[in-house]
C-alpha cells in the first residue's frame, strides 16, 4: 500500500511537470499568429521561430539524461521548470522580436529537462506490466496541460484580454510547481544523485537492440515531424477556411482534447495488441483525418479534430513506451534523452519544411505532405522486433 501511494505521488508530480511544460510550449502555437501579425512574419519565418525553441530543446535533451546519472533527476527537473517559468515571464514582457527569440530559447532549454527525466523516474518505479500504461498517462498529462493552457489563451483572445497576462500566470504556476516537486521528491528520496558505489553497470548507452532502436528513432522522427508541423499550422489553416483568428485557436484546443485521451488510450492499446499494429492504426487514421480536415466545411471540424487528435498525438505513447524495452534499466535516462533528442531535432526541421512548402505551394499542399509522411512512418515501425511490441 505504501509503495502504491509512493508511485501515485511520483506519477502525479511527473504528470504535473509534463502538463505545465507542454502547456506553455503549446501556448506558443496560439501566440505565433499574433506575433506574425505584429512583426509581419512569413510562414517560413513562423516555422523558423518555432524551430529555435525546438532546437534549444533538442540540444539539451541528451545532456539532461547524461547529467541525471550524476546529479539525479530531481535537481534537473526543478531546473527545467525554473527555466520555463522565467522564459514565460520574459516572453510576456517582450517588446521586440529579439526578446521573443531569447524567451523561446529559454523555454526550449526548460522543456529539455523534463521528458527523459520523468520517463526514467516512472520506468524505474513501475514494474514491467505497469510501465507502459503509466507512461501513457504521463504522455496524456502533457496533452491535458496543453489543453488547459491553450484553452486559456484562446479564451482570453475570444473575450479580448491580452495574452501577456495569461502567460505571466503560467510562469507563476511553473515556478510554484518547481518548489513543490523539490520538497516532495526530496522527502521521498526520489531522483537523488547516485552514490559513487552505485555507478551504472552498463557501459555506453546501454542499447540492447541497436537495429530496433535505430528503427524506433526513424519512426519517431517522421511521426514527430508531422505532429509538430500540424500543430504549428493548424490555426493558419482555420483562418484560410474563413474562421476568425480569435476562434481558430479553439481548433487547436479540440485537437488537444482528442490527443489527451489518445495518449492514455494508445498506451493501453499497444500493451494489448502490440506496438506495430497499434502504430499502423494510428498513422492510417491520422492521414485520413488530415485529408478529411481539408475537405470538410467548418461545422464538421467539431467532430473531425478531436478524433484526429487522438491518433495524431496518441502515437507517442506507442513509440516512447518502447524505449525502456530496448535500453538497460540503469541507462533509461540516456535512452529516453536520446529518443526525445531525435524527436526534438525533427521538431526543428518539420515546421521549417512545412512552412517552406506552404509559402511555395499553399497550406493545403503542405497538409497533404504531412498525411503522406504519416503513412511513410509505418515502414520503419514494421521492422521493430516483436519482443519490443508488447
Amino acid at each position: 500500500m505504501q509503495n502504491l501511494s509512493k508511485n501515485n505521488m511520483i506519477l502525479a508530480l511527473t504528470c504535473g511537470t509534463h502538463g505545465v511544460q507542454d502547456g506553455i510550449s503549446t501556448s506558443l502555437n496560439l501566440i505565433l499568429p499574433l506575433l506574425a501579425q505584429l512583426f509581419g512574419l512569413s510562414y517560413a519565418e513562423v516555422g523558423m521561430l518555432r524551430a529555435v525553441k525546438s532546437g534549444a530543446m533538442a540540444v539539451f535533451e541528451i545532456p539532461s539524461g547524461v547529467l541525471a546519472e550524476s546529479m539525479g533527476e530531481r535537481r534537473l527537473l526543478v531546473f527545467g521548470l525554473i527555466c520555463t517559468g522565467l522564459g514565460g515571464l520574459l516572453l510576456a514582457s517582450a517588446g521586440n522580436i529579439v526578446v521573443v527569440l531569447v524567451a523561446f530559447i529559454i523555454i526550449g532549454i526548460g522543456n529539455a529537462f523534463q521528458h527523459a527525466l520523468s520517463s526514467a523516474v516512472i520506468s524505474s518505479n513501475f514494474g514491467q506490466g505497469k510501465r507502459r500504461p503509466a507512461l501513457g498517462l504521463y504522455n496524456s498529462a502533457g496533452d491535458a496541460g496543453k489543453l488547459c493552457f491553450a484553452g486559456l489563451i484562446a479564451l482570453a483572445a475570444g473575450i479580448g484580454l491580452a495574452w501577456q497576462g495569461v502567460v505571466v500566470f503560467f510562469g507563476a504556476i511553473t515556478l510554484g510547481l518547481a518548489v513543490l516537486l523539490w520538497l516532495v521528491f526530496a522527502k521521498m528520496k526520489i531522483g537523488n544523485p547516485r552514490a559513487k558505489d552505485q555507478a551504472p553497470a552498463a557501459k555506453g548507452w546501454g542499447i540492447l537492440d541497436k537495429r530496433g532502436f535505430a528503427n524506433l528513432c526513424l519512426t519517431v522522427s517522421l511521426d514527430t515531424a508531422v505532429q509538430s508541423g500540424f500543430m504549428v499550422f493548424l490555426v493558419f489553416v482555420m483562418v484560410e477556411k474563413g474562421i476568425a483568428l480569435h476562434l481558430s485557436g479553439f481548433a487547436l484546443v479540440l485537437t488537444l482534447i482528442g490527443g489527451m485521451f489518445g495518449k492514455a488510450g494508445c498506451g493501453y492499446l499497444a500493451q494489448k495488441i502490440g506496438v506495430r499494429p497499434a502504430f499502423m492504426l494510428a498513422q492510417i487514421a491520422t492521414a485520413i483525418g488530415i485529408f478529411a480536415l481539408l475537405a470538410a466545411p467548418p461545422l464538421y471540424l467539431l467532430a473531425i479534430l478531436p478524433l484526429l487528435g487522438m491518433f495524431l498525438q496518441g502515437s507517442t505513447s506507442i513509440t516512447y513506451g518502447t524505449v525502456a524495452d530496448l535500453i538497460q534499466p540503469d541507462k533509461h535516462s540516456r535512452g529516453f534523452a536520446l529518443i526525445y533528442s531525435v524527436s526534438g531535432i525533427s521538431s526543428i526541421f518539420g515546421p521549417i519544411a512545412f512552412g517552406i512548402i506552404s509559402d511555395m505551394a499553399g497550406l493545403n499542399t503542405s497538409m497533404g505532405v504531412m498525411a503522406a509522411i504519416a503513412l511513410l512512418a509505418i515502414i520503419p515501425s514494421l521492422f521493430l522486433k516483436s519482443g519490443s511490441a508488447a
